[in-house]
């Protein structure tokens, strides 16, 4: 597969780009640093502008949005989000997947209750960027997965998660490596049974 990381430069996105191409796809990171991992295709830029939204998605199989906030931007992670899903609509690109956050839709139920009180409070406006990224995402007519992981950590990856979508039986934990969220997203880019599914993801 040819796999377009729009964030991939550090965190999870850097992970899921070593992956990606440990296990024989190409990859393309997107990133206004200019920074990836050794042996990506690099195409520096914000996504946010069409132009690089088009030329990030050009070619491509799946697209996987990771951004996280930008300082001084209060819905960095929507309008990245849009400019993507608008550039591959033109582009008839269909795959999409987009790391979110758990307590954002309708997941705050899955959330631990001191968890959710951080998010309501703290992370209010990271939050609500999530919201509105997710609305879009779930109204593109794209193949689109979402993922919402709870804290994320750079401890030794377990090679274990749990995925549930809100309403399925099982408790998320309080945290997960973003090494093992990465894996897990690789998962869920070749399985079409995740296709308009937001699912839940913790150790």
């Amino acid at each position: 597969m040819k796999i377009t990381i729009v964030g991939g430069s550090q965190g999870t996105g850097a992970q899921l780009a070593a992956l990606v191409q440990a296990a024989g796809h190409e990859v393309t990171v997107v990133s206004r640093s200019g920074n990836a991992p050794a042996g990506a295709r690099v195409i520096t830029g914000n996504a946010a502008d069409p132009e690089v939204a088009a030329r990030a998605v050009a070619g491509a199989d799946a697209v996987v949005v990771t951004v996280g906030g930008a300082k001084g931007v209060s819905r960095q992670r929507a309008a990245v989000t849009e400019s993507v899903i608008g550039a591959m609509q033109k582009a008839g690109v269909h795959r999409l997947l987009v790391q979110s956050s758990l307590g954002a839709g309708d997941s705050g139920s899955q959330m631990p209750a001191p968890l959710r009180l951080v998010m309501r409070t703290v992370l209010a406006k990271a939050l609500a960027d999530h919201n509105e990224q997710e609305a879009a995402v779930q109204s593109s007519g794209l193949d689109w997965s979402i993922v919402r992981p709870t804290g994320l950590t750079d401890k030794e990856p377990t090679g274990t998660w749990k995925a549930l979508e809100t309403g399925d039986d099982g408790r998320m934990g309080g945290s997960i490596p973003r090494r093992d969220l990465a894996a897990c997203m690789l998962g869920i880019l070749t399985d079409d049974s995740t296709i308009g599914k937001a699912l839940g993801v913790s150790s």
